[in-house]
């Protein structure tokens, strides 16, 4: 259910924004979600219709990318991907690793009318 409460702050950080540049309707939302965030892209996309509704944003498509989990390990040097829940550094199979990316979530752009 906090996907809701997500939903409502893209919408009050979007609008504001959008509107200074003297805009009709927003068209487009690109949304960077990381595999860890623990956020449920399918209900991103029902509560933004939802909500959205009755505002500039009302009818505009969500495009959301998702974000892969990178590691750097402190044990053996390996940068790179690994799965969500594999939380095992795939060069050495050890924990001593710094999660770079994945549990993001932002805005990445936006396209108005």
């Amino acid at each position: 259910m906090h996907e809701l409460s997500i939903v409502e702050g893209i919408l009050e950080a979007v609008i504001p924004e959008v509107r200074k540049y003297d805009v009709s309707r927003v068209t487009e939302i690109r949304l960077k979600i990381g595999e860890l965030s623990g956020i449920v892209p399918q209900c991103i996309e029902e509560y933004f219709r939802i909500a959205s509704e009755g505002t500039i944003a009302e009818g505009a498509s969500l495009k959301i990318e998702k974000v892969p989990v990178r590691i750097s390990c402190g044990d053996c040097g390996y940068d790179g991907e690994i799965s969500p829940g594999k939380f095992r550094c795939p060069g050495c199979g050890g924990t001593g690793f710094r999660i770079l990316s994945g549990n993001e979530y932002f805005v990445d752009s936006v396209l108005a009318d």
